[in-house]
């Protein structure tokens, strides 16, 4: 089977990563060979320095946890990658504003938070478009991770950007689990980290209690090891 089957395959039926991910519908750590499926993507930085890359997305900006988030990285002079819903730009723009005043950058998430696998391509294609005209930048982070070939194909000129890039991640920490202790969840992301890895997190009501105790703990501990962080 070739690698565009595979991704055909995935596609259509969602469930085989569950079933590839051992009863969960995603992966901590993102395997090797799901990276060779989709190798134009951005998984990770290659680098022997001590850097890891923070992103943080979904209906951001979030009243509550994106000046937590600004918060807790200012303490550490480290810098982030806020991945941003379109329509939650135009509803907290000081809050969009203090992101990229703080040194951070931003990236399109899209207008609507919307799944590409769910979506025609036209569809997909005008909501990107519709969040390029508050979001200015070259990178995109697919909602859920799911973008099909033909969006992907189309995504530079929906964003008006020759250079456009798909963002993927090295670790997911899990924040969004409900069924997931704190715990578990600083343990997923400490344990799978290393450099070069592009670590996601999510800036939503039902993530933040593990936002919460993971962030300031990660930063710590990173920190305590030598890491720099920096955003994409």
């Amino acid at each position: 089977m070739t690698y565009k089957q595979t991704e055909s395959n995935l596609n259509r039926n969602p469930f085989v990563l569950k079933l590839l991910g051992l009863g969960k519908p995603y992966f901590v750590k993102t395997p090797w060979w799901l990276k060779m499926i989709y190798p134009h993507r951005l998984w990770n930085i290659d680098t022997n320095e001590k850097i890891v890359f923070l992103v943080f997305f979904d209906d951001g900006p979030h009243p509550v946890a994106t000046p937590f988030v600004l918060d807790e990285l200012k303490k550490k002079d480290a810098k982030a990658t806020f991945f941003c819903i379109g329509k939650n730009v135009v509803a907290y723009p000081n809050l969009y504003k203090r992101i990229l005043d703080e040194g951070n950058t931003a990236g399109n998430h899209t207008q609507n938070h919307i799944n590409g696998w769910n979506t025609s391509t036209d569809n997909y294609l005008a909501d990107v478009s519709e969040a390029s005209k508050h979001i200015e930048s070259n990178l995109f982070r697919p909602p859920y991770g799911r973008i099909t070939a033909a969006q992907a194909k189309r995504l530079s000129k929906a964003m008006k950007n020759k250079s456009s890039k798909i963002v993927m991640w090295d670790v997911l920490s899990g924040d969004f689990d409900e069924s997931l202790s704190k715990e578990k969840c600083f343990s997923n992301v400490i344990s799978n980290t290393k450099a070069g890895s592009i670590i996601v997190f999510h800036e939503t009501e039902t993530a933040f209690k593990h936002l919460e105790y993971t962030l300031p703990r990660l930063l710590q501990s990173l920190a305590e090891k030598g890491y720099d962080f920096k955003s994409l």
